[in-house]
């Protein structure tokens, strides 16, 4: 009979239990956008298209990470939270303009927020990382993972685009 002692047992549970999350989440993760659609049955072509070698070499590490990763800046490290001239917010992946400075707002979160994207210019989709669903925001051109958008934010439309500053530039009017 073998003796197990309570610190063994444990460890493997806790060894365990990060295994089965790390699986979960590259599971939920969604997929690296080197092709030309996302998603299964609401496959979206993309008119920006990379390899995974082509994004890296384009791409800053950290914007990499965000941008094809779906990972999440730190907030309150991005320069454009005190963006306060006329233009708009590009992605970085593609530099087509996804929001309109007259819509972002201080949302106190640490992250560029914005109450409406330009038209046509971003996907929603379900992201369920972490054990909870919450509203992903792709770039509908390129297909960069951007951030994620909320029902919380101020009139008129009630929506909080919370964005990673590094997913984006900025493009002032001339």
């Amino acid at each position: 009979m073998m003796r197990h002692d309570r610190r063994d047992i444990l460890i493997k549970g806790v060894a365990f239990l990060g295994v089965v999350a790390a699986a979960r989440g590259a599971l939920a993760a969604p997929p690296m956008a080197t092709a030309a659609t996302v998603g299964g049955s609401d496959a979206h072509p993309y008119a920006v298209v990379h390899t995974e070698a082509e994004w890296r070499r384009l791409l800053s590490p950290g914007q990499f990470e965000v941008l094809r990763q779906a990972g999440t800046e730190v907030p309150w490290s991005s320069a454009l939270l005190k963006e306060k001239r006329h233009g708009r917010f590009l992605c970085a992946g593609c530099r087509q303009p996804k929001f309109d400075e007259a819509t972002k707002f201080e949302s106190g979160t640490g992250w560029p927020s914005f109450w409406q994207p330009i038209g046509g210019e971003v996907l929603v989709a379900t992201d369920t990382s972490f054990g909870m669903d919450r509203s992903e925001v792709h770039c509908a051109t390129c297909g960069g993972h951007l951030g994620h958008v909320f029902d919380d934010g101020p009139k008129p439309t009630g929506l909080r685009y919370c964005m990673n500053g590094i997913a984006l530039e900025f493009q002032a009017d001339a």
